[in-house]
């Protein structure tokens, strides 16, 4: 309780910080594209700390987060091609993993550094096992947020029904009502966490009205992928060796609590934390959650 009130103390009292945005360029089978990623903190700071989102999510999902943790880290939010600011891909076969691993070690490269913390969220966190399982891996620390090795069929079904399928909007408010619903595990957020995760996943489409800020084509490989059980990628996980935390919304249907317990002795034999009253994901939008990851990421 006295780190939860200290956080909560210190992010009421920090300034609002602005953020850079900025972009990478990256190639696949069907052309070039940019990859977008906001930063913030100092850009010399050798600590580096990347965040990434979830399948229809993007990397202004971590603002919060980032802003706490600005002090100690330059922190790099990428959107994965297809969302938020960057290009869509030219052929929508493209959109999956090996395309996401590649254009995060273009980044990397980028950033020029040897190594970084990570934490991702859903689809984020899947990006961060793959890297962290491979030899000479550049993740240091590893924060998996509501995911593991083993996918549910009744998660992916869910996600399923919705991916690539979201309306077009007339008003904020219809937008928004859309938003809150199909993330309604997300948990108990305020109005104004509403309102930032909705800002940030809305643009205007040509005809003027409001839609998501991400390709609909992202939603046809996933739904081919789609199986009738649970996908099982225990072999990569129990290559991870790095330092690792995984934080399960307690009522997830996308990270079982077996699952849980299983990781927890295999692998890299990670800390395990349950957030109450969230699903799939926690969002760390407020002062308990970013504790949870503060104290992680800074525990020498």
């Amino acid at each position: 309780m006295n780190l939860l009130n200290t956080l909560s103390r210190w992010l009421a009292g920090q300034p609002a910080k602005a953020f850079a945005q900025d972009g990478v360029r990256c190639v696949s089978p069907s052309g070039l594209h940019r990859m977008a990623y906001t930063e913030w903190g100092e850009r010399d700071n050798p600590n580096v700390l990347v965040c990434v989102h979830g399948l229809t999510r993007n990397g202004r999902d971590f603002d919060d987060l980032a802003r706490a943790m600005a002090s100690d880290y330059r922190v790099i939010c990428p959107d994965v091609v297809g969302r938020g600011r960057s290009d869509w891909l030219r052929d929508p076969a493209g959109y999956g993993f090996p395309q996401y691993v590649a254009d995060m070690m273009v980044l990397l490269a980028r950033l020029d550094v040897e190594s970084v913390h990570w934490l991702g969220t859903s689809m984020g966190g899947l990006i961060g096992m793959f890297l962290a399982s491979q030899d000479e891996a550049p993740i240091a620390r590893l924060v998996l947020n509501d995911v593991g090795p083993v996918i549910t069929a009744e998660s992916l079904r869910r996600i399923g029904e919705y991916v690539g399928r979201a309306p077009k909007f007339e008003t904020y408010e219809d937008a928004e009502k859309y938003i809150r619903l199909v993330s309604a595990p997300f948990g108990d957020l305020s109005d104004a966490q509403w309102r930032h995760l909705a800002e940030s996943s809305l643009r205007h489409a040509a005809d003027g009205r409001l839609e998501m800020c991400y390709d609909p084509g992202i939603g046809e490989p996933f739904r081919q992928a789609l199986v009738f059980q649970n996908v099982d990628l225990w072999p990569i996980y129990d290559r991870i060796r790095c330092t690792t935390l995984v934080v399960r919304g307690a009522e997830s249907d996308l990270l079982t609590q077996e699952t849980l317990h299983a990781m927890a002795a295999r692998g890299p034999r990670p800390r395990t934390v349950e957030i109450p009253a969230v699903g799939h994901a926690p969002m760390f939008l407020d002062a308990g959650q970013i504790g949870v990851v503060r104290e992680f990421l800074l525990d020498a």
